[in-house]
């Protein structure tokens, strides 16, 4: 089998399939360990703990505390993590689990064909599965082009603070960085097009991210976007819509990304470059017959998240090599081979101060008996855990099954509230027992008996 793309997505489909059996070739043409290693999840949360750790702590007194993080310290922490972009043990490890490692740039030429830049071929016996991830969607902007903006790599591996830093996009990447880079000690200018960020998720999840980057010193220009960029003396000039102009060092673009299909050769099999690659929950691209083109993570379009992107490789890795030792590849909903938890329980943080965590429905579906509970976190666990503290959580019910179909919560340190969610969702847990899960005093867990009170249990 090949697979191409050496992010964790495409290490971990490598590896099911070694595990089953299958010699296994694996293609990247950056960094084994992919985006997530170097430029996304890992250093952009080692960014934002430190900031959130110091407010955090100035929220309970007697915990002696500076004013400011040390940003040379954080650059060097995250560094450690990034490991300063060596991947030679992400290369050592795929060797020791039985993987061959190969360096550089695939494209798909032919079925199960793949043609490596420098001409070398590898035809795999059974399968290929696409793991490249996604690229940055860069928005048609006059001047954008001519003032070197940031993307989320540049953000998260720059060596500096910049002095002023405007933040385009209310996403998950902007609203992060935003916090990040505000409490490094830039002067943080977020323009977002709605009233608020966060849009997918409930309203009272942006109110609260924009109430929190405001304490945190960003301004936050709502309802707003760029008409053009310039380079002026001391910066890039930013005309705002509305007529207002701002001058900053840095422009950060995170208006969302896009599947990474450019190059890949997909134009062969009658595919569009660009688009994503539609699959089935076994991980094979619907459109190509011969059952030999799988696609696993970001690319497909599904789920672009870390955890949901290895979730199915772990399913199609499996599918490969039950498919490749003449055994039957189970379909079902819920199985081994299948993904089925991308259409009912993605759960994804966004790790500002507040956090926001959520699984499934963010809000009911129209015409479905859905119910919405919604309450103040405003427990033993939550007061105890900082003074004032300040978080919302919501549940939605199927009403006619009892069971759950969406959790969000809104607080500090909420994350870790998210996985006993998304684990009632995808077991379907009945509320009726759920009732009997009772929480630990006194945790913030304690929530959880609140919601289903407020319910009606």
């Amino acid at each position: 089998m090949i697979v191409i793309g050496g992010g964790p997505v495409g290490e971990v489909a490598a590896e099911r399939a070694a595990r089953g059996g299958l010699r296994v070739a694996l293609v990247e043409h950056e960094r084994f360990g992919g985006e997530c290693s170097y430029w996304a999840c890992i250093p952009s949360k080692a960014l934002l703990r430190p900031g959130n750790l110091l407010a955090a702590a100035k929220r309970v007194p007697g915990v002696p505390v500076g004013d400011a993080v040390d940003p040379a310290e954080v650059f060097a922490r995250r560094d450690w993590f990034t490991g300063k972009g060596d991947d030679t043990g992400q290369v050592k490890w795929a060797e020791g689990v039985g993987i061959v490692p190969i360096r550089g740039h695939g494209r798909i030429t032919g079925e199960r064909e793949i043609t490596i830049d420098g001409g070398d071929v590898l035809t795999a016996r059974h399968a290929v599965i696409v793991a490249t991830g996604s690229v940055p969607r860069t928005p048609s902007i006059p001047g954008l082009d001519t003032v070197s903006p940031w993307g989320s790599r540049e953000a998260t591996s720059a060596e500096k603070v910049p002095g002023r830093l405007g933040v385009l996009g209310g996403g998950v990447v902007g609203v992060e960085m935003a916090q990040a880079f505000a409490t490094l000690g830039a002067e943080v200018h977020l323009i977002i097009s709605g009233e608020r960020p966060l849009p997918r998720l409930p309203e009272f999840a942006g109110d609260a991210v924009i109430a929190g980057l405001r304490e945190a010193g960003v301004t936050v220009h709502t309802g707003s976007g760029i008409d053009s960029v310039s380079a002026v003396d001391g910066g890039k000039e930013l005309a705002l819509k509305g007529g207002e102009r701002l001058v900053v060092d840095e422009l950060l673009v995170a208006t969302g990304r896009r599947p990474a299909t450019d190059g890949l050769g997909v134009e062969t099999l009658g595919l569009e470059a660009g688009a994503p690659l539609t699959t089935d929950d076994n991980g094979r691209v619907s459109a190509v017959d011969g059952e030999w083109l799988f696609a696993v993570g970001d690319v497909t379009g599904r789920a672009p998240l870390t955890h949901q992107g290895k979730y199915a490789a772990r399913a199609a890795g499996d599918a490969v090599a039950a498919q490749a030792a003449g055994k039957p590849v189970d379909s079902a909903a819920w199985s081994e081979h299948s993904a089925t938890a991308d259409h009912h329980a993605i759960p994804q943080v966004v790790f500002t101060d507040p956090e926001v965590a959520s699984v499934g429905l963010a809000g009911p579906e129209e015409g479905k008996p859905h119910r919405v509970v919604d309450i103040d976190i405003a427990v033993a666990g939550s007061s105890l855990h900082a003074d004032g503290y300040a978080g919302k959580a919501r549940i939605v019910v199927d009403t006619e099954r009892g069971v759950l179909l969406g959790a969000t919560f809104v607080g500090q340190d909420v994350a870790e509230l998210l996985h006993a969610a998304t684990i009632a969702i995808v077991g379907e847990v009945p509320l009726s027992r759920l009732w009997h899960a009772v929480p630990s005093f006194p945790t913030i867990s304690e929530v959880w008996l609140r919601l289903l009170e407020a319910y009606g249990l």
